[in-house]
């Protein structure tokens, strides 16, 4: 089971909470093994948008599968950090230390600041807080403009709803495309906020349109990406002309069906060899006979 516990600091905006959450719960829901608990150095921590909010001050045993996140929060200007304890803050370091995930959504970068996480590592935040968190971490590269940003088992995210986008790009990592894609069929997530932001995650960077047919080839090919997939049945499945799915498919991604598995398969590739697999073992395990054409997409990109 992965355990993902949020820590709760007073002001935090509900949606930086509550979408990240969302969406583990619903993993949850459909099979996936996560368990979703709330932590705080206080019981009742009262939200941005008025809300009052009860959370554990005991911390549950944490390992080196579990995701430590740290949702944002209203500060005056110029900002707080939010009055987190240093035994808390090294709770955060000792975390990512031991091996496990630590990540934040909007402001709650500062958190991660704080416990010395972001020293050295790319990360973002919220496009109006960036030059602050760049200034107050200069040890740190601040990625502007974008929905999320992983480095090293730090996760950071610009804030509000791009919180779920990364909370999907997660399970989508664990679990595969096919367990995300359910996910944020059933949260009714299909479009960015903002058009000019960047999405690293495949799988809903080609998920802004509203065909029906295509989502499903769509999701035919999220949870068979490792496979070879015939055109013919792709065609079926979707009760068009195999013409006719390769131009609405075009039209609605800006891809054809093998390109869109390609990067479903390079974005689950390269997540391997950033843990430590050989592209040679990468290559095979998403799907490739061998690692040629993986090198072929990787110089590519």
């Amino acid at each position: 089971m992965t355990r993902v516990v949020f820590l709760l600091v007073p002001q935090l905006h509900l949606l930086d909470l509550a979408g990240p959450a969302q969406v583990f719960s619903t993993a949850a829901e459909q099979g996936c093994d996560y368990r979703v608990s709330y932590v705080a150095e206080q019981e009742d921590v009262p939200s941005a948008q008025g809300l009052a909010l009860r959370a554990d001050t005991e911390w549950p045993e944490l390992t080196a599968d579990d995701l430590l996140m740290v949702p944002g929060w209203r500060t005056p200007t110029p900002r707080t950090n939010g009055g987190l304890r240093p035994d808390t803050l090294a709770r955060l370091t000792a975390h990512h230390a031991a091996g496990g995930t630590v990540a934040s959504v909007c402001w709650g970068a500062d958190a991660l600041g704080r416990a010395g996480l972001l020293d050295g590592r790319r990360c973002t935040t919220h496009h109006e807080e960036q030059d602050e968190l760049a200034r107050r971490y200069p040890r740190a590269t601040v990625v502007r403009d974008v929905l999320y940003v992983l480095d090293d088992r730090v996760v950071s995210s610009a804030g509000i709803a791009s919180g779920i986008d990364l909370a999907l790009h997660l399970v989508a990592v664990r679990y595969g495309p096919a367990a995300a894609a359910k996910v944020a069929r059933e949260m009714v997530v299909y479009a960015r906020r903002n058009g000019d932001e960047q999405q690293h995650s495949a799988l809903l960077r080609h998920r802004t349109h509203l065909s029906d047919a295509i989502h499903k080839v769509q999701d035919l090919i999220d949870a068979r990406y490792t496979s070879r997939l015939a055109l013919t049945d792709l065609a079926a499945a979707s009760g068009v002309s195999e013409r006719t799915l390769t131009r609405r498919f075009a039209e609605a991604t800006g891809l054809t069906p093998l390109r869109y598995q390609q990067e479903l398969r390079l974005e689950r590739a390269e997540h391997l060899i950033t843990h430590g697999s050989t592209i040679e073992s990468a290559a095979r395990t998403v799907g490739f006979q061998d690692a040629r054409m993986l090198r072929r997409l990787r110089a590519r990109v």
